[in-house]
């Protein structure tokens, strides 16, 4: 039998559930639909937007944005969202 290899965010998420820390929500169907409406009011793209940036950071950016195997347009405009919703944290040294 194989052994289940865990990273770290899901031995978090597992070790969460265990602490009791998830409950069900009450009225799934109205929540799903809750949901899919702020995901459709994040990911409308109405604007556009030129900037100027060093090309070793574009470079960086589309190497990281193939490795996600996303547009690099779309991981710029997530880390932007992140960003402005204060989900982004600065990476400790």
């Amino acid at each position: 039998m194989k052994k289940l290899v865990l990273d770290e965010e899901e031995k978090d998420i597992l070790e969460s559930y265990e602490r009791g820390e998830w409950v069900p929500v009450k009225d799934a169907k109205k929540e799903i639909k809750k949901l899919q409406q702020y995901a459709k009011n994040t990911l409308q793209k109405d604007k556009r937007i030129n900037i100027r940036m060093s090309s070793k950071d574009l470079d960086e950016v589309q190497v990281i944005a193939a490795r996600e195997g996303i547009p690099y347009q779309t991981l710029v405009s997530s880390i932007i969202h992140k960003y402005v919703s204060g989900y982004l944290v600065e990476k400790k040294a």
